[in-house]
């Protein structure tokens, strides 16, 4: 039997949470050769290298190193350089993940070269067009051959946008099967004590912010009251904030204290800045970060796959935007919806830290198996 060559795409942090454990079932199945491509769109050591390390990816088979620049830009960067790679590498399938311009970039090409796409985490949608990524979400599942969804609502949304039923499976969350697969190792983290939360008796209460969609943190005014707001919740709770790269550029912009960049050598959990209870880190690995969020009193994210990873975790999360594309984490899990008004953030955040909210349940098929059946329907489709 003739092996069949996998090309798999990431670009962004996410991105790697969902391959890894892909790239694992199909390493453990003959019958492919998958070929690892990261474009390079997060090019940060903390956003990138130390999760191939802590997720055990293998080096990528290709690194095309596009780096930053504007949509359009970084879009163009990704498409030419990975045209390149499916010209000489001759693929039977091109694998993108998630919603990063990365993602529609290689399906773009992939389709014009006349190979087959398939796009895990299909069907999401917030409805938002104001979001890059709901663009880049809805043009990469009208371009793919198969579609992996991670819940019923992704069926229901490509249905009604006419793809046929026939490219459709709905398969699970990859990136909770990261999560399961490696909270063990989370565990043995000393992430608190870096931090000073962890003392002789144990962790106290605190809460876990991320922040980085430009409606939250490229409007000056929003980013403002936001961290305003910030201040005053760590007085009632110590708050933990890994500040991405994005919102620590417009943090300076601004005049907002930004943890310090330290001169050379890998960035730790230790460059960080107290101010009023705030604690502020640069980005944290995927262990450190997975074990402060599994032992938070609260999250409090912009993030879409955060609002997934604490549903299954049981922590509750609030997330600070007007809409989301998991509506799933709302009916059955622990997050939600507050947007970025200030007063509603600290009233919300009042309410969960005085009443026991219910802890939610992890949707079907967010089991860890994922992946095994991603590539059982490969194997069917691709085995002629």
């Amino acid at each position: 039997m003739i092996s069949k060559k996998i090309i798999i795409v990431v670009g962004a942090r996410p991105n790697f949470l969902k391959a890894a454990p892909l790239l694992n079932a199909l390493r453990g199945n003959r019958m492919f050769r998958p070929f690892l491509v990261h474009t390079g769109q997060h090019y940060d050591k903390d956003m990138s290298d130390s999760f191939f390390q802590e997720l055990e990816l293998p080096r990528p088979d290709r690194y095309l190193g596009v780096g930053s620049g504007t949509h359009a830009v970084q879009t163009a960067r990704v498409m030419v350089a990975f045209e390149r790679v499916c010209s000489t590498e001759r693929p039977d399938l091109v694998v993108v993940v998630g919603d990063v311009n990365s993602t529609l970039a290689c399906a773009l090409v992939a389709v014009k070269l006349g190979i087959s796409v398939a796009h895990v985490e299909a069907g999401l949608r917030s409805f938002d067009r104001t979001m890059p990524e709901e663009i880049n979400r809805m043009l990469t599942d009208h371009l793919s051959d198969l579609l992996f969804t991670s819940c019923p609502d992704g069926n229901d949304n490509l249905i009604r946008e006419g793809i046929p039923r026939d490219k459709i499976f709905f398969v699970g969350n990859v990136m909770i099967d990261s999560l399961k697969m490696h909270l063990r190792k989370a565990r043995a983290s000393s992430i608190l004590e870096r931090l000073g939360l962890q003392d002789g008796e144990g962790a106290g209460p605190y809460a876990l912010l991320t922040l980085h969609r430009p409606s939250n943190v490229d409007d000056a005014r929003v980013l403002r009251g936001i961290y305003r707001i910030i201040e005053k919740i760590a007085e009632m709770v110590p708050v933990v904030f890994p500040v991405h790269p994005r919102t620590i550029r417009q943090m300076e912009r601004i005049g907002l204290k930004a943890p310090p960049v330290p001169a050379g050598g890998r960035r730790r959990a230790s460059s960080m800045l107290r101010s009023r209870g705030v604690i502020t880190t640069h980005p944290l690995g995927y262990l450190d970060f997975l074990y402060l969020m599994s032992r938070a009193t609260l999250v409090l994210t912009d993030s879409g796959g955060i609002q997934e990873e604490t549903t299954v975790l049981g922590v509750p999360c609030l997330t600070l935007r007007s809409n989301t594309e998991r509506p799933i984490t709302l009916r059955e899990g622990t997050n939600r919806l507050v947007g970025n008004d200030p007063e509603t953030i600290l009233r919300a955040v009042r309410r969960t830290l005085r009443m026991k909210l219910e802890p939610g349940k992890a949707p079907r098929y967010w089991d860890g198996r994922a992946a095994q059946r991603i590539v059982s329907i490969l194997t069917y489709k691709l085995k002629s």
